[in-house]
This record gives structure tokens, sequence and C-alpha cells, in this order.
């Protein structure tokens, strides 16, 4: 049944309007055939295919009227122009097309970094906005003096802003890398095992002079010679952490000086580097950037330090037969291999250590046979002048030359302490240290006794980690200042034990106000004394304070700033406000 209704639904014929519907619909096709041969319909009489047509009818009569070499040369002509190999554009092409597409990219990032740089909008209320600083404990630290306390709103975003990029900088990953320093190349008269045995031990013959260094380090000033400190407070001191130095030695760092005319630090240690920076807390992205640094090949270096009193050279060594000088005017550096005269007693040179008037170098001995040695060079030439002997089975402990630069004080391991001057060549006094077993010594305060050096305070340290202060004013006649009257064993005027471990720094601020003692056989093993009332500060440090195995310690010029460096490379910097 379902067939037979099928079949009568398929044979039934199609209506008249469902016909005219469907050529509506779908069109004719004898229409559509009769239309196409006719050339009417919807292309059209005049039309341009009709042309096309006409052209292509005459074309190929007249090709028939052709023979047929002609007829085949022109067909191949038309599979000729068809028919073409796509390779590329040429390289003159290439180039001006690149050239459009850079100057299109680069104007695009200057309309980007326009449109970043420009804000999304402007508040006009922010000029009238009244800030205060000096009432707010919490905005004091936005102030540029101590005396600055009302800002409009502006400059209080703009410092804001450089508030948190100092608390914030930039990452490493995200700052643009410095080029290294190329070295010169050699003469082409040197030889290969010369220049090889020379570029093993030496360091970068030539560096960046001092000018250029100074234009790098773009805001480095001379700093003020005559402002004065104000006096210390004893028993409390007013000092806060500042930004650290950003890099990271890979070992203990041994040496910290800084320069005497400029904000920079002079740091080394076993690395084998010596690292300038320019002491900015609120540089911008970096604070306390690095200016320069020199690497000498298997050299780990013991001392490095400013040749005072201008600081144009940098003397460094370590346990070798040498030392080096780096001329900062000239960018040179000079390798001095022996001290003559002298070779059995001065096998190593690590220790070395600049006279304040800039004139001489002393370096400590090796052999200990008959006493501990010190040998006087001339800083200018490097020869040796003369040389000093302190009696003592051990050899020298320390020394420390006077603030004048006409004498040495030096410490042997048994006790013995000597005066020495350049000029006599000869002891001008002798004492014995009231401690046991002597690790370090160190000079400084003004106004001390002038045949003595200028030095008023001599002080040292031992290994049981007692501290005793001498005062050098009771080291000459009262009557007067000319005659050197010492006891055998002076009183000193005040010993520290709160550290139990040896002794292994001890420094003396610039203005003489304060004294840092530390050990290195101990974490956070820091005080600070004042000086003249001999007080240890009792605020700081304190159980946060990042100290760590101190290793180096060092006073700026100006003697408000205190830099530290520890057993894990790094340095951590203090301001001293009062």
């Amino acid at each position: 049944m379902a067939q037979n209704s099928n079949d009568s639904l398929q044979s039934e014929p199609k209506g008249e309007d469902e016909e005219r519907l469907e050529e509506l619909v779908f069109g004719n096709g004898f229409d559509f055939t009769t239309k196409l041969k006719s050339g009417e319909g919807a292309i059209g009489e005049g039309s341009s295919h009709e042309k096309v047509l006409e052209s292509e009818n005459q074309d190929s009569t007249e090709l028939a009227n052709l023979d047929d070499a002609e007829a085949s040369y022109i067909q191949l002509t038309f599979v000729i122009q068809l028919f073409f190999l796509d390779s590329g554009p040429s390289r003159n092409e290439q180039k001006v097309q690149a050239g459009n597409s850079a100057t299109h990219l680069s104007s695009l990032q200057s309309t980007l970094y326009d449109a970043i740089d420009e804000p999304a909008w402007i508040d006009s209320d922010d000029e009238r906005l009244v800030i205060s600083l000096a009432t707010n404990s919490r905005l004091k630290k936005l102030r540029l003096n101590e005396d600055e306390d009302i800002i409009n709103g502006q400059e209080y975003i703009r410092r804001l802003q450089r508030q948190y990029e100092r608390l914030n900088p930039v990452p490493p990953w995200a700052q643009e890398p410095h080029r290294a320093f190329k070295r010169r190349r050699r003469s082409s008269t040197m030889t290969d095992s010369s220049a090889s045995s020379s570029e093993d031990d030496d360091p970068q013959s030539s560096v960046q002079p001092i000018a250029n260094i100074l234009q790098k380090a773009g805001s480095l000033t001379i700093l003020p010679t005559s402002t004065k400190r104000p006096k210390l407070r004893p028993e409390v001191l007013d000092i806060q952490q500042t930004r650290p130095i950003p890099s990271t030695q890979s070992s203990a760092v041994l040496s910290l000086s800084f320069h005497p005319k400029y904000p920079m630090l002079l740091s080394s240690g076993l690395a084998s580097t010596l690292f300038l920076h320019h002491i900015d807390p609120i540089a911008h992205p970096t604070p306390n950037p690095l200016i320069t640094s020199v690497y000498v090949k298997r050299t780990p270096l013991f001392t490095s330090s400013f040749l005072l009193p201008k600081g144009e050279k940098i003397i460094f060594s370590g346990r070798r037969k040498y030392f080096h000088i780096w001329d900062l005017e000239s960018g040179n550096i000079e390798k001095v291999t022996r001290v003559y005269g002298q070779k059995e007693e001065q096998k190593s040179m690590e220790v070395i250590k600049p006279s304040p008037c800039g004139r001489y170098l002393a370096l400590q001995a090796t052999t200990k046979k008959g006493g501990g040695i010190i040998n006087i060079l001339d800083a200018n030439t490097t020869q040796w002048i003369a040389s000093m002997r302190i009696e003592g089975a051990q050899g020298v402990a320390d020394f420390a030359w006077w603030r004048s630069g006409e004498g040495l004080t030096v410490v042997s391991k048994t006790g013995e302490v000597g005066e020495w001057s350049v000029g006599e060549r000869a002891y001008v006094a002798r004492w014995i240290d009231d401690g046991f077993a002597p690790t370090v010594l160190t000079l400084g305060g003004p106004s001390g006794p002038k045949v003595l050096g200028g030095d008023r305070w001599v002080i040292i340290g031992s290994q049981s980690g007692i501290i005793n202060i001498y005062d050098r004013r009771n080291f000459v006649d009262s009557s007067d200042s000319n005659t050197i009257s010492i006891p055998e064993r002076p009183q000193p005027k005040k010993s520290f034990d709160q550290l139990t471990k040896p002794i292994s720094h001890l420094v003396i601020s610039p203005d003489g106000q304060l004294l840092s003692f530390s050990s290195k056989w101990k974490r956070d093993a820091l005080r600070l004394v004042h000086l003249p009332s001999c007080v240890v500060y009792r605020n700081w440090p304190t159980d946060r304070t990042p100290l760590g195995r101190i290793t180096a310690v060092a006073f700026s010029n100006e003697s408000d700033s205190l830099a530290v460096g520890n057993d894990m490379g790094k340095i951590h910097m203090w301001e001293i406000r009062g």
C-alpha cells in the first residue's frame, strides 16, 4: 500500500503555479542556453563581455590567416606570459621593503611610547592639595631636608614614586646589559709565551681613566670639605640602614675603602675582582650602582685601598710576590714584582698599607726570623727606603700609620708596641700592651700629640676579645708636649669585653667620634663605641641587624656612612645621622 501511494505522488503532474514558481526560483535551462548563445540576457548588448568575445573572434581569424610557424610562435608567447616562476623580490626590493617596515615600526613604537608616558588623566585638584610632611611620622622619610614641611599634591606623587622605586628597584633581568670594556690589543712584536704569561697573572693593563668613570657615574660630584659633623651623643646613636651594595661577590669581602673626595666605595676579596660603586642610595633604577670593575686572574685580593690624600691611585695585592697600582687618572695598571734588596724577606705582599700623606707604602714582610719586619717604600717610585724590625718570636701582629704619615705604630704578637719614626729611621718609644696575644691595632682621633703623629687614640684588640683604649695625650710630658714619656706598661683608659672571640677589625671614624670593633669568628659580632666618653652604644646593633660574619668595615670620609662586608659577599650600608 505504501509503495502504491508513493508512485501516485511521483506520477502526479505539476500545476501551472508550481512550474512558474520553480522557474522563478531555479531558472529555466532552455532560456539560459538560448540567451547564452545569442549574447543577450544578463550580459546585454554593447557590454564589455561582448567586446571581449568580438576581440577573441578577431584574434582567432587573424591567427588562422598566419602560417604555421608564426602561429606557433605567437601561441608560445601567450604561454610564456601566462606562466611565470615566483622567486620572490630581489635584494634591492627587500632592502626597500625592510627600510619601509623599520620606519613604520619605529613610528608605531614612538607613538606607543608617547601614549604610555602620557598620563591617562590629570587631576587639577593635585595642584591645590597641601600636604604636611613634618606632622605625619610616616611621611617624614619623604623630606629632602629636616626643615621641609609643606608640598603640593603633584610633588607628593613624585616623591611617592621615587620612594617606591628606591625600595623596589628594577630587577636584574629587566635591566639593560652592560657592555664589558674591551681590552687593548697587544703589540704584534710580543711573543706568544710572554703574552700568555702576562695575561694569566695581570689584570687589564689599561682600564677606563677617572674622567670616563666620572662621566659614566653621572651625578658623581666632589664631596664637601667644609661641612662640620655635629657631635654625637653617647649611649644612643641615630643610625638607619640604607640600600645595600647591589653586587654580591662570590666570596668574602676582605677590604672596603671610601674615596676621600668622591662618593665611591672600593671593595675586593677572594673573588679576585675590584669593584667601584657610586654611593647613591636613591639612584634610579639601581641604588649604589656599579661604576667599573677589574678582574685579576688567579689572585685572591687581601688588600685594596685608595692612595691618600687625593685618591688618584688604588693599591691592591694578594698572597703573591707582587702587587698592583691602578692609576685612575690615566687608567693604567702597574705591576710591582719585587722589593730590591729584600727578596728573601718579602716573599708575599698581601699586607700593604699606604700612608695618609701619600708618600710611603708599608709592606709586612713574611720572615719571622729575629722578629717581625716592615719594609717602607716610596709611593711614587716603589723603591725601598727603609726597614723596621720589632722584637718577638712570632712576628708582627698589626701596624698602623700615624695621622701625619711621619711614622708607624707596630705591635708584635707577644704584646710589645713600638713607635717608629720614618725621619729618624728608629724607634722613638717602646711599651707593652696590657692585654694578651694582640691581633689588631688602629690609630685615630684628632688633637693628639704632634710628636707621635697627631693621633689621640691607640686601640689594641686581642685573642681573648678584650679591647684596650689608650689616650696618647698621656704619652707626653705634661709640661712639654714635645717630650715623649711613656711608662713601660701604661694603663688603658678603657677596656671592653663585650666580645669573647678574637678581635679581627678595629676602625675609627675620620672625625674621631666612633670606634667599631668586630670579630669574624662569630655572627653579628660588632659593637660601636662613642669617643671620647668610651661608652658602647646600647641601641645598635640589634638582633635584627643583618651583619653576618663580618670580614670588612669602613667609615666614609665624612663619617656619615658605615659599610660592613661579610663572608657571604654582601656589603650593607648605614647612614649615621647623630
